[in-house]
């Protein structure tokens, strides 16, 4: 008997792992699927496409899944060729949102967004997020893999080693050895390092759309102000799209996006915004009296 009920322990143990597994297998299964890589033949766009970086969203809304409610709600605006274009608004208004709607990493559920024309649900998701003179997003946690400096900066091999060296002298890193040994996570650098490092990436690829998340939010107010002035210098040619919470990064834009509730609020010059009363004019009073007649002046 003890025999019997040792085996039949066992074969219970047994039949509940196997069935804990294709309940996992199941629920893979019922995840959601990202659209197709490869675009059809009857959208196909030029090698060349995109040139200018104008971006439109045009009524777009969306919701990360059925039965919540809409993260973006008709968000309609346009960026032209070369503008700098900054996102603000509270904690939870939908600015990171539009990013993961701008690299379809949710589709859309109503509405388009067209970079130069074109409709980027109409193309496989290797043009919308793989194309070298494309979009290119800079995030608050910037992604470092383990090898070198150069394996990160160049993994496809496309730049010289000068190329390399040159970009990290302007950015002001402090290691220029392309040799240097880069961990797990970038464990061995500080998260402002790893932003620094994902920074030169961009700069080495120069797409015509270029998406800061928050990209220097782990810099000093040096480095940061270093930046911006590369900035300014390196990616002129580029549209900038830049969801900040520092508004001293942002006061001298082209264009000041203000979200609110997943839509637009207020748009237009930061000297504009500020010459009303709104939620614009509110978030820089907030920062404090001394702080806010700086941003104004700056503004101005």
């Amino acid at each position: 008997m003890t025999t019997i009920l040792g085996f039949l322990i066992q074969a219970f143990g047994e039949a509940e792992a196997a069935i804990t597994s294709i309940e996992r297998m199941h629920s893979l299964e019922m995840l959601p699927q990202e659209k197709k890589m490869i675009t059809s033949v009857d959208c196909r766009v030029d090698k060349s496409w995109p040139q200018k970086g104008e971006l439109v969203f045009d009524n777009v809304s969306l919701r990360y899944r059925p039965g919540l409610p809409l993260s973006l709600d008709g968000l309609s605006f346009k960026v032209n060729h070369g503008e700098r274009c900054a996102i603000v608004g509270r904690t939870g208004a939908g600015k990171s949102t539009l990013t993961t709607a701008l690299f379809r990493l949710v589709e859309v559920e109503e509405g388009s967004i067209s970079l130069d024309g074109v409709d980027l649900s109409t193309l496989g998701l290797s043009d919308v997020r793989g194309r070298r003179n494309g979009m290119f997003i800079l995030p608050q946690d910037p992604a470092v893999f383990s090898g070198t400096i150069r394996s990160n900066l160049d993994p496809f091999i496309v730049h010289s080693d000068e190329d390399l060296v040159r970009a990290l002298e302007h950015i002001k890193f402090p290691q220029t050895s392309l040799n240097e040994a880069v961990e797990e996570g970038g464990g061995n650098f500080s998260a402002g390092e790893k932003q620094l490092l994902c920074l030169v990436r961009a700069m080495l690829t120069n797409p015509c759309l270029l998406v800061l998340d928050e990209a220097t939010s782990s810099c000093d107010r040096e480095t940061d102000s270093s930046v911006q002035q590369m900035l300014r210098s390196q990616f002129s040619d580029t549209t900038l799209l830049t969801i900040a919470h520092r508004l001293d990064t942002i006061i001298d834009y082209d264009v000041v996006i203000v979200m609110e509730n997943g839509r637009v609020a207020e748009m237009g010059s930061p000297r504009d915004l500020l010459s009303s009363c709104g939620i614009f004019t509110d978030m820089v009073n907030a920062t404090g009296p001394d702080s806010a007649a700086q941003l104004k002046l700056l503004a101005n």
